[in-house]
């Protein structure tokens, strides 16, 4: 296993190191133009959703993004030490509901292939990304 270890603080302009290093790493790998940009935007989102809910805006909170390069899957887990998730209010919202904003949940679950929400540590919370390699879904 290969893994990559990126901590940046809870500020939106580091967001562009996390998603350069996504769209490196999956290129790398093999991933489709398309699933590159899908997987970078997830990883995003979940980062954002990070700084918004756990630090509530604060830009100098720790998140920490581990990449791990599995023999069937790339792996991400992000890592926060702010206020934990109430995992019954993590869910997509209607899409028929035409409104700004809210989709990201629903964009994480359509893009990766394991998503897996850890409030249980004694700070913080977990969240656990996947996606299987080209070739390895489903093996």
């Amino acid at each position: 296993m290969n893994n990559i270890e990126i901590k940046i603080p809870s500020d939106p302009q580091f967001l562009k190191i996390i998603r350069s290093s996504i769209t490196h790493v999956t290129g790398l790998l093999g991933f489709s133009p398309d699933a590159v940009n899908a997987v970078t935007i997830a990883v995003d989102e979940a980062v954002s959703n990070i700084i918004k809910h756990a630090y509530h805006g604060k830009k100098d909170e720790p998140i920490q993004v581990t990449i791990n390069i599995l023999d069937d899957r790339l792996e991400i887990v992000l890592r926060d030490f702010g206020e934990s998730a109430e995992l019954g209010s993590i869910k997509p919202r209607n899409l028929d509901e035409i409104r700004p904003g809210g989709l990201g949940v629903h964009l994480i679950k359509s893009t990766m292939d394991v998503v897996i929400y850890d409030n249980s540590l004694a700070v913080g919370n977990q969240l656990t990304l996947a996606k299987y390699l080209p070739g390895k879904e489903g093996k």
